[in-house]
Order: C-alpha cells, then sequence, then structure tokens
C-alpha cells in the first residue's frame, strides 16, 4: 500500500499533513518569538529576532496561501458518524477562522513593517528585499497595525488551542479518526 499525495474520503493525503503541521509549528512558532522579541533587552538580539520574525511571516503566508489552494482543489475527508449536527455545521466555520487568521496576522505584519517610520527594509531571509505595501507611513498608522497585529495575533492563537483541544477531544473522548486523519495519509488503495 503506497502513500497518496492527494485526499481520499476518508483521510487526508501527504501534502496536506505536510502543510497542516508545518504551518501549525510556524504560527506557534511565530507567536513564541514575537512575545520573546518584545521582551528582551538586548536591542541588537531584538532587532535580529524581529527580522526572523517577518522572515518567517511571510513563509507564513505563502503557505497558508498554498494549503487554501490545495484543499480548494482537493476533498475534505469526511467527518466520521460520531460527529454530531452541531459539530458539523461549526467545524468548517472553524477551519475558516483558523484559515482567515493565518491570512490576517502576516498580512497586518507586512502593513505594520510598510507603514513604519522607521523605512526598514524587509528582507526575508536576506534573499531579496520584499516591497512594502502600498500605505502612507506615519506614527499612527504604526500605532494601529502594531496594534492590529497584537490582537490578531492573541485572537489566532485562541483558535489554535481551541483546534487543538477539539483534535484532542475527537481522539481521546470520542475515540475517532479525526486526528489520526492528519497524521496518518491516505492510501491509493482507498
Amino acid at each position: 500500500m503506497q502513500s497518496s499525495i492527494t485526499n481520499t474520503a476518508k483521510r487526508y493525503g501527504w501534502a496536506m499533513i505536510v502543510l497542516h503541521w508545518l504551518i501549525g509549528a510556524i504560527f506557534i512558532g511565530q507567536f513564541v518569538l514575537g512575545f520573546v522579541m518584545m521582551r528582551i533587552e538586548s536591542q541588537r538580539t531584538a532587532f535580529e529576532l524581529i527580522q526572523l520574525h517577518k522572515s518567517l511571516g511571510f513563509l507564513l503566508l505563502g503557505l497558508i496561501i498554498l494549503r487554501v489552494a490545495w484543499r480548494l482543489g482537493n476533498q475534505a475527508p469526511a467527518l466520521p458518524p460520531s460527529v454530531g449536527a452541531l459539530e458539523r455545521r461549526t467545524a468548517p466555520l472553524a477551519h475558516f477562522a483558523l484559515y482567515a487568521f493565518q491570512v490576517a496576522l502576516p498580512l497586518s505584519g507586512w502593513a505594520l513593517v510598510s507603514v513604519s517610520t522607521l523605512e526598514i527594509p524587509t528582507m526575508p531571509f536576506n534573499l531579496f528585499v520584499m516591497p512594502d505595501l502600498p500605505l502612507a507611513e506615519s506614527d499612527a498608522a504604526e500605532s494601529f497595525w502594531t496594534a492590529a497585529h497584537w490582537y490578531l495575533a492573541y485572537a489566532g492563537i485562541a483558535l489554535v488551542v481551541l483546534h487543538i483541544a477539539a483534535a484532542l477531544r475527537h481522539h481521546f473522548w470520542l475515540r475517532d479518526s479525526v486526528l489520526m486523519r492528519m497524521i496518518t495519509p491516505s492510501s491509493d488503495q482507498e
């Protein structure tokens, strides 16, 4: 039995599994990195961490766009019979919210660096200069986007915690296949 890159009616394929866990790790790591970089005393280290945070933010944005595109082109596995009617209606909304926050958060960071009066160029992984968004620079705009980025980060991490809790509930309490289908890929025989 050979694993499949695409989803089947019962399980996710390798592409979605890899994107899911990679995006999840970067998203959680970005939250931790953002928390640390704003509280570190060394300005040099803080600057380097901010540059890493921006680089990972652009990587996250690219990966989530790829994931959404892949999701639109591939069926999602059906939920097991143990999932109730209310959860069947709310699960797609929760996933949409996760996608929306994972797109909005890096975009708000990009907007933040674009309006900054410091005019520090953004160079993802020191490979190229990322152009700023066409937004006017000002202290007021920087304050707005700083607050937006902060609120989106905390709301996004709350959604991730809810997502993890739901997956663990399915695995340990309901004992269904919801979590395992995002760990074990589909096969060509399914």
